[in-house]
């Protein structure tokens, strides 16, 4: 009987077939390889993407503790969407949701309704949705118009809105944000909310600046508005980031279900709920908010089950995995994770505060997150985009980007501080920052600027 290795096995490996050839890009192998050998090619490809604990541009979780993978290693399998294969799975997201109405000071929180989803760009929609069809029934009951729905919101606001807006059919009215209003505070609104306003968008922590908008002051706007008008307008609170930091470090902010004006909050487990990518949840202050007709049941031990994401079959691990994160860190856990967090933005902010060449548009003292841009006469020799450069050559990804309508001729540079950036690396990062900068303020001719781009796209 013959014990001769597979063929290939004992090949040098970086001589083997696949891995001493140029891998197709777009055309399927014939032939099957090794598992070692696709396993290789797939790690020399990614070895060429950034190191993620590096990558300060991005809002999503790079870290997680082995606990936590071994969770994620047993459960990759579940799909989220089959709750009567997965039961219990099924029952830990009901949990979850249920969690964050308490989280958020729903008044009665077995009286909410609630989802996980892929991310918080699908609890996004799912929260435009609801308003829409809200909407499109009291115009359909009062015998009005109903073909010409608006949503009002920042000109700040993530892009996943303009998605919305466009995908659903609903007009998009945005508020430039200005150097006078830096976010979304109630001002403009009595300018663009008519019959046909579905909502507002309220953005707790928005994404080119990490900033909380003022929801009591849009709500408080909104209130006058009625009194006047009679338009009775609610509120999305979009809080992607902020809703999970907000409840820890500022616990005393009206922003959630304590504005009865805000029907629904949407957030991402995988930004500070601590969890890999991708998961989202939404959740509304009262199950009248959703509209039946958004709902379908599914078969859920012998029973019927409501579900109404978007999508169909996704993963159910990250569900599993975020209530590993509530048991694992509870309410103490994550204002203690978040105000390490928060130390590191303040830290950063600070020591860019004192270099002559930069101000800062805000410092991390709402989410952990802050950006400044160059001061004005500083320099015609180089931009931010030059520093994002010489930042990217040390390994560290910190994007410059111009600001949305009003502001475009105002560039940024931005730091998401996540857990994973300690004090350490942090002041690593500094120096860094105070190392390059002194290299740019020392040129004495201009740089190029043909070719750049932005560092991150909204």
């Amino acid at each position: 009987m013959s014990t001769r290795p597979a063929d290939g096995a004992l090949t040098p490996q970086f001589t083997r077939p696949g891995e001493a050839t140029i891998t197709s890009r777009h055309v399927m192998p014939r032939q099957e390889s090794l598992p070692e050998t696709a396993r290789q090619i797939v790690e020399d490809e990614t070895m060429l993407d950034g190191n993620s604990r590096l990558n300060l541009a991005t809002f999503v979780g790079t870290w997680m503790d082995d606990a936590a993978k071994q969770v994620y290693q047993s459960s990759f399998d579940k799909n989220m969407i089959d709750k009567d294969e997965y039961p219990q799975t099924a029952a830990i997201e009901d949990r979850c949701w249920h969690m964050l109405a308490n989280l958020w000071n729903a008044p009665d929180a077995e009286e909410t309704i609630g989802t996980s989803t892929i991310g918080s760009s699908e609890a996004c929609m799912l929260g435009g949705l609801a308003l829409k069809r809200r909407w499109q029934k009291g115009r359909r009951i009062a015998g009005a118009d109903a073909s010409r729905p608006n949503l009002v919101m920042s000109s700040a606001v993530q892009v996943c809105w303009e998605k919305f807006c466009n995908y659903f059919d609903v007009e998009p009215r945005f508020v430039p944000i200005t150097i006078e209003h830096r976010v979304l505070d109630g001002h403009h609104l009595p300018e663009l909310v008519d019959e046909n306003t579905i909502g507002v968008v309220a953005i707790m922590g928005v994404t080119y600046t990490g900033m909380y908008e003022a929801v009591a002051e849009i709500a408080r706007a909104l209130d006058e508005i009625q009194a006047s008008s009679g338009l009775d307008i609610p509120i999305h609170v979009d809080g992607a980031s902020g809703a999970m930091i907000a409840p820890f470090l500022q616990p005393d902010l009206l922003w959630d279900f304590r504005v009865e004006r805000v029907h629904s909050i949407s957030t991402s487990g995988h930004k500070y709920g601590l969890v890999y990518p991708g998961l989202g949840w939404v959740v509304w202050r009262r199950r009248e908010w959703l509209p039946e007709d958004l709902i379908f049941d599914v078969s859920y031990l012998g029973g019927t089950m409501p579900t109404f994401a978007l999508n169909f079959s996704r993963p159910g691990a990250q569900v599993l995995l975020q209530y590993y994160m509530f048991l694992r860190l509870g309410f103490e856990g994550y204002r203690a994770v978040h105000q390490s967090a928060q130390d590191v933005a303040r830290f950063l902010s600070a020591g860019i505060a004192k270099l002559d060449a930069f101000e800062l548009w805000n410092d991390g003292s709402d989410i952990p997150v802050f950006a400044w841009y160059l001061r004005h006469g500083h320099t015609s020799n180089w931009n931010l985009y030059h520093l994002q450069d010489r930042l990217r050559q040390r390994g560290w990804l910190v994007p410059a980007y111009p600001m949305p309508e009003a502001l475009t001729g105002l560039t940024v540079q931005r730091i998401v501080v996540r857990n994973g950036l300690s004090m350490d690396l942090a002041a690593e990062l500094l120096a860094d920052i105070e190392t390059e900068t002194a290299y740019l303020d020392a040129l004495t001719s201009p740089m190029p600027t043909e070719g750049q781009r932005p560092g991150f796209h909204h």
